[in-house]
């Protein structure tokens, strides 16, 4: 179902970052930060901007911002826009070894590692110790 403009400002209002003072006007020569609380997401082709009064969806074409109709499907700027949700992880049980590989684990001697001779039978290999310079 294609979300309309409105839906999206609605959806994209609460989840934008809010900017002090990033909206600057120029008078003359000299520039002066308006302060302002603005909320602002963009990315792709898309820029959301909302104010304490009004908020407005734009798009960018050939370098310049339009506004954009508030019947246009706006479906592609949410999806670029809208941030992404946190997904959590399960906590996966602890890793445990077989009592009988972890004997024979305890069984390599002091100074040496299991390795693969060139036959790939596994055998027993001298550690190296590496001296400090």
């Amino acid at each position: 179902m294609p979300k309309t403009v409105q839906n999206v400002k609605n959806s994209l209002k609460f989840k934008a970052q809010v900017k002090q003072n990033s909206i600057s006007v120029r008078v003359g020569v000299k520039k002066y930060l308006l302060p302002l609380e603005v909320r602002m997401l963009s990315g792709g082709a898309y820029l959301f901007l909302s104010f304490p009064a009004c908020s407005e969806l734009f798009q960018v074409r050939d370098r310049e911002l339009r506004a954009m109709d508030p019947a246009e499907d706006a479906s592609d700027a949410f999806e670029v826009l809208s941030p992404p949700t946190a997904i959590r992880s399960r906590k996966s049980a602890a890793a445990t070894l077989p009592s009988s590989l972890e004997s024979a684990l305890k069984d390599i001697p002091e100074g040496y590692r299991l390795g693969y001779g060139p036959d790939g039978r596994p055998r027993l290999i001298r550690t190296r110790h590496r001296h400090e310079r």
